[in-house]
């Protein structure tokens, strides 16, 4: 191998490293993780609004979804390269899906938080991390332009 990718094999390493350890110093191991997705979806499928909407994009591939939700947070987490999906192109196009959803959705994650964290900076870094990817997708899949066209703003 050469120095430059034996250098950047070692980089990488040390950011999962270091990210494990900043992990485990505010009580998060995969385990939570697996708990955090578990009870999140389940709230989300009894959720009156969210739940309809997941669903039906869902139906028949819960499983599959859970196991790329652990996936994809393990990756956030402890920057392991676990996930390797699109989430704006997964959520694009999903029926009756409006940018009002996003802030329920984040309701929804701070009411589990708030049950299962294991520690006041578990909670604050998912809340965190949570709030923008939820603005991230919401500009992703909604934001027009034309909107800040400042001859708009005028009339």
């Amino acid at each position: 191998m050469s120095d430059e990718l034996q250098g950047r094999a070692a980089h990488i390493a040390a950011i999962r490293e270091r990210a494990e350890a900043e992990m485990k110093a505010i009580g998060i191991d995969a385990a939570f993780i697996g708990t955090l997705v578990d009870t999140f979806y389940g709230r989300i499928l009894a959720h009156p609004e969210l739940g309809p909407v997941f669903d039906e994009r869902l139906s028949g591939r819960w499983p599959e979804h859970m196991a790329k939700m652990k996936s994809f947070w393990s990756s956030v987490a402890f920057r392991n390269g676990a996930y390797g999906g699109k989430p704006v192109q997964a959520h694009l196009g999903v029926a009756n899906m409006t940018p009002e959803l996003f802030p329920k959705w984040l309701e929804l994650f701070a009411a589990t938080l708030d049950d299962i964290a294991p520690s006041p900076e578990a909670k604050a870094w998912f809340m965190a991390t949570a709030d923008r990817i939820a603005r991230s997708l919401t500009l992703s899949l909604f934001y027009n332009p034309a909107l800040d066209d400042p001859a708009l703003k005028q009339a």
